[in-house]
């Protein structure tokens, strides 16, 4: 009886805490979603017919695209209880073979570039449209708003480097206020106008499609909005479990934006042309400071959570071999996911600012949003088929029917956010196209270098009595720890010493970083120590994608497991400085291959990166042509 009543404790704070990471973006939509598609730049005409139907829309798109295709079918598709477009498409390529694995790698590289797209859109439409309620409050303070939204955006970014754990616990509890005052704010409207919930039909939604021909495809992209969260909230699953995720869904986010939608859409139908922002309206006017101040803190959590899932979907990247080495800083010494990139950081901020100086309005903003998600939303379904089918091992016919059914759904909401390309639909498009040719060329050239090194390798053991037979090299006191990439051959660092320093320590350590492509490892898993011969051994550990790698530590962790009586203090690793040369023969076009040398300078250095100890360290310069 304690422990299931400690299991529904530990679920209540799991479920409070999702609504602050997991629903931020999509709890914030009622700011913008209804408004746009009346009075933004598509908006239809607010009569009965038109606002019965868009309600309609909204309601079985958040139930088909959230409760179905995302909560019960998508979470099933976790990676050793990892979510997310990465997690999804390592946990298919475990299985894939052949063209079919080339083609998940390509759509999962760049559904992931896609998410960056989202990651600069989402603050700026956030926290600009909760700004907005300053017009409503006072019409005056409209040109304050840009300011206003870029000094709240700058102190977000600015604070990324502190951490949010110390703030974190509030996130949810704010969160929980929000979306009970979107509830209360849409019961006393409905109730004023309780017609409106004829829009449950679905049938009102089809006939406006039909009626509404192109303008009411145009407005299907716009109604996407209520849905654009849907891929953080399977991103976020590794945080908080399957199983926390659905019950706020059901108990608190799905109830408290149908009812606020349906009151906005009384709202609309009770006061027509008086209405311009449904939203603000709905509130009576002694507590509208207060709620554009609640409306600025639950964007700012929005934001937070993207800004987030940007930082680790990078550093997924980047330990599977997409990204090079980035600077990341651990904010939280409890939380494993709390993590800081600060290039990523200092990016978003960059590009998040020049969307509002240059969109300056979340409806103009409306037009960019949801072209991303959606196209995130169809690769998605398709990678969701190749693991049903090769992980989960259902028939195909049964695959093909579900898959199907979603991708109608999808192609859909994408085909409509398409036809906002050209009012700014381009932007997370062009984003998500640069940040693929990043990856795309840093994936290539890396595995050009590999198979040089596997190509030039020699046995270490047989290299040294090569070289040693003469007396070519003296023996040096201590223990030499040599960084290497693959764990076959003799490390670079060690020919190189021996050709300029002619000397070998008394025992020496090959030691590599294999990522393995799982997000986590056991200990008992996580090395392998193969003793050569009495001074020399090759260590190989093992790290999930998703893991901090320090260097030291798994030394302390191997040399206690496998008693190799390590002076851990007093150590000597050496480590290649290298400096990348386009080589645009040796198998990349000129463009990528100066691109990849670009890369390959101006990442984070080795011992950092690695956690080693600066004063223990001896860098090794040398030309590499890539």
């Amino acid at each position: 009886m304690q422990r299931a009543k400690g299991q529904r404790g530990r679920w209540a704070f799991l479920s409070l805490a999702a609504l602050g990471v997991v629903y931020g973006d999509i709890g914030t939509s009622p700011l913008y979603a209804v408004r746009e598609c009346f009075y933004g730049h598509y908006g239809v005409e607010p009569v009965e017919a038109n606002v019965l139907g868009v309600l309609s829309l909204v309601t079985w798109s958040l139930l088909f695209v959230i409760s179905l295709k995302y909560l019960v079918f998508v979470l099933r598709a976790d990676y050793d209880g990892e979510g997310g477009i990465l997690a999804l498409m390592e946990l298919v390529l475990r299985r894939s073979e052949g063209r079919g694995r080339s083609w998940i790698l390509m759509l999962g590289i760049f559904g992931a570039s896609l998410l960056y797209g989202d990651g600069i859109i989402t603050p700026a439409i956030s926290v600009l449209s909760a700004v907005e309620g300053l017009e409503v409050v006072t019409p005056g303070l409209g040109v304050w708003v840009v300011p206003i939204t870029v000094g709240i955006l700058v102190a977000l970014f600015a604070v990324q480097r502190t951490g949010t754990a110390g703030v974190g616990r509030w996130f949810g509890p704010i969160m929980l206020v929000w979306f009970a005052t979107l509830a209360a704010l849409g019961v006393a409207s409905v109730l004023d106008e309780p017609g409106v919930l004829r829009g449950l039909d679905p049938r009102h939604g089809v006939q406006f499609l039909v009626a509404n021909g192109m303008t009411g495809l145009t407005i299907l992209g716009i109604v996407f909005l209520v849905v654009t969260g849907g891929e953080a909230l399977y991103a976020d699953l590794g945080h908080f479990g399957t199983f926390p995720i659905r019950l706020s869904w059901h108990l608190v986010v799905l109830p408290s934006l149908l009812l606020n939608y349906f009151g906005q859409g009384a709202l609309i139908l009770g006061g027509g042309a008086e209405i311009h922002h449904p939203f603000y309206q709905l509130v009576p006017a002694w507590g509208m400071g207060p709620m554009v101040v609640l409306a600025t803190a639950a964007t700012v959590i929005a934001s937070q959570a993207i800004i987030s899932g940007a930082f680790s979907l990078s550093y997924q990247a980047m330990q599977l071999g997409y990204l090079p080495r980035l600077a990341v800083r651990h904010t939280s010494a409890t939380e494993r996911g709390q993590i800081y990139v600060p290039s990523v950081n200092w990016m978003l901020l960059v590009a998040t600012v020049a969307l509002v100086l240059g969109f300056r309005t979340s409806g103009a903003l409306a037009s960019a949003y949801g072209v991303a998600i959606a196209t995130t939303m169809v690769i998605t379904t398709l990678v969701l088929y190749a693991a049903l089918r090769g992980v989960f091992g259902w028939r195909r016919s049964a695959a093909l029917a579900l898959c199907g059914f979603f991708v109608v759904f999808d192609l859909a909401y994408f085909a409509a956010n398409m036809l906002k390309f050209a009012d700014g639909g381009w932007v997370p498009l062009l984003v998500a196209g640069g940040v693929m040719l990043l990856m795309t060329t840093w994936r290539r050239g890396r595995a050009i270098e590999r198979r040089r090194i596997r190509d030039l390798a020699v046995d270490p053991v047989q290299h040294l009595a090569d070289i040693g037979g003469g007396g070519t090299y003296r023996r040096v006191p201590g223990t030499a720890v040599y960084l290497s990439h693959t764990a076959t051959g003799t490390p670079r660092t060690l020919v190189d010493n021996l050709e300029h320093n002619h000397a070998l320590h008394r025992r020496v350590v090959l030691f590599t970083v294999r990522t393995v492509r799982r997000p986590w490892t056991a200990d008992d898993d996580r090395l392998r120590v193969e003793r050569l011969r009495d001074d020399l051994h090759r260590l190989v550990a093992h790290v999930g994608f998703l893991e901090r790698i320090d260097v030291p530590a798994l030394l302390a962790q191997a040399d206690r497991e496998f008693d190799l009586d390590l002076d851990l203090d007093g150590l000597t690793y050496f480590v290649g400085d290298e400096f990348h040369v386009p080589t645009p023969e040796l198998g990349m076009d000129q463009l990528r291959s100066h691109l990849y040398a670009w890369l390959a300078r101006n990442q984070h250095r080795v011992t950092r990166f690695y956690h080693l100890p600066a004063d223990q360290v001896i860098e090794l310069g040398r030309r590499v042509s890539v």
